[in-house]
């Protein structure tokens, strides 16, 4: 089967650390890009629109992120079956999959989309919002929502096009995607003086492009995107295999990012100062180690096509460097967000707003002195997908996110710690999560993932499923 293999990237080929890279980083410059866009609308509306405007779109990303997180989880499950199915050349099972995955993630993104619509009010009670700030809320988040379809568009088709190892295209689409945001963020909000409701267009108009735009381009330079009528058509295996693994991952993404959102509703009880802190220190924290998150999606991609094509020496090897590489980075940027914190936060608000500033740096003091926390935990994640084990990615955020939230809660419910101690459970979620996914990989999986039969490309599809039968939790 034609799949342009010159615009597809195997991973199971070549040098171990240049194949990483080269995945990684596009999608680590992408990330990049969202991140400076996430920057200049923080910049533009801090200064044209002032603090309550700042917290209201702060705190209405927080929630953003959570739901997004629902279907970009879909999203990612089915791009780690692409993956494996594509290392083990299993391309009757990628069409399958395909099917399969664009009616369930297709489906959960619709009903959710109508469930944010009609919920708004409710949700913005529910995150503790300053009655201040509230009506700036609804009208961003009204307009945002009304652009969910078109998220989840781009970032299918995003995820299919990595699963194959080209990360490059989506990223062309996210600098289109992200230079028009900040040019109409410009035009809307200090020119037609559209406020939030102008912010909030900006991006639904952006994204809208992107997702069109990306979407005819895979169907045009891959075939293996375009079904034929007689194709359209779910088999019971590959829907079972996309619900589990889909789902699973979704779990992963939305506890991960639920737990954010029920500290975010801990933070605003703090006051729109707390809450505009967060709002600045939580951006530029996400930009610090926003590299090592996508190099453990790449590092993830690598490890599912290597599992398919039963490359089992060439995983060790990967595991190995992509620690290397993960230490040495966070390390590096975590030095650099210690002693930058004050320029950093001054960087995004005035140097009168002391009050402000004083808690960003705290926050970025705490989490910064950790990045290698989360630089592993994205790793554990990446590699348990990639076997076949999306479970065990659940049970780590659960993990790390439990005692986020339990540590945070109590900590902060004691007058003398206050929100100090939301800073503080943070970086402790991360490391004991750390903690407990290395020590279950030397325990339980190295020994039966090294040791089975599984690895041969000639492997059907019947026998990988049993032999991974037993690693789904």
């Amino acid at each position: 089967m034609n799949l342009h293999y010159n615009r597809a990237n195997d991973l199971t080929q070549g040098s171990i650390m240049g194949t990483m890279l080269r995945f990684a980083v596009p999608m680590i410059l992408g990330n990049l890009l969202q991140q400076c866009y996430n920057i200049a609308d923080t910049l533009i509306v801090g200064h044209y629109l002032g603090a309550d405007a700042l917290a209201a779109v702060g705190s209405a990303y927080t929630l953003m992120v959570f739901i997004t997180s629902v279907f970009i989880g879909l999203c990612m499950g089915s791009g780690a079956v692409f993956s494996i199915q594509y290392g083990a050349k299993d391309y009757e099972g990628m069409k399958q999959s395909l099917v399969s995955s664009l009616v369930l993630t297709g489906g959960v993104t619709l009903v959710l989309n109508i469930i944010a619509l009609a919920g708004i009010h409710p949700i913005i009670r529910l995150l503790q919002t300053p009655a201040e700030i509230e009506g700036l809320m609804f009208d961003y988040l009204f307009i945002i929502f009304l652009g969910i379809a078109s998220t989840f568009i781009y970032n299918y088709y995003a995820y299919l096009l990595r699963a194959l190892g080209n990360s490059i295209v989506p990223l062309y689409f996210l600098a289109v995607s992200v230079v028009l945001n900040i040019v109409l963020d410009l035009l809307f909000i200090p020119i037609f003086h559209w406020g939030v409701s102008g912010a909030a267009a900006a991006t639904v108009i952006s994204q809208t492009i992107a997702a069109a735009g990306l979407c005819i381009y895979a169907l045009y330079r891959f075939p293996i995107f375009r079904l034929k009528r007689n194709q359209i058509r779910l088999h019971r295996k590959s829907v079972k295999e996309i619900a589990t693994y889909s789902s699973l991952t979704c779990m992963q993404q939305s506890v991960m990012n639920f737990g954010i959102l029920m500290v975010q509703g801990l933070v605003n009880s703090f006051g729109t100062s707390v809450m505009a802190a967060f709002a600045v220190a939580v951006k530029i924290d996400s930009l610090a180690y926003m590299p090592v998150q996508d190099f453990g999606n790449a590092f993830s991609t690598f490890v599912a096509q290597n599992f398919g094509a039963g490359q089992k020496e060439r995983i060790r090897q990967g595991i190995r460097s992509a620690v290397s590489v993960t230490t040495w980075f966070c390390l590096i940027i975590s030095a650099v967000v210690f002693i930058f914190a004050r320029p950093l936060m001054q960087f995004f608000i005035d140097n009168t707003e002391t009050e402000i500033i004083n808690i960003g740096v705290e926050y970025l003091r705490v989490e910064g002195s950790f990045y290698v926390g989360i630089g592993y935990l994205f790793l554990l994640y990446g590699f348990y997908r990639a076997v076949r084990m999306p479970g065990m990615s659940v049970v780590l955020t659960v993990f790390s996110l439990g005692t986020r939230v339990v540590l945070a809660y109590a900590l902060a419910a004691i007058p003398a710690i206050g929100v100090h101690g939301i800073w503080w459970s943070i970086p402790v979620g991360w490391i004991l999560a750390d903690c407990f996914g290395a020590w279950y990989y030397h325990k339980v999986v190295r020994h039966g993932l090294w040791s089975s039969g599984y690895g041969s490309v000639q492997d059907t599809r019947e026998q990988r499923h049993r032999y991974t039968s037993h690693f789904l939790l």
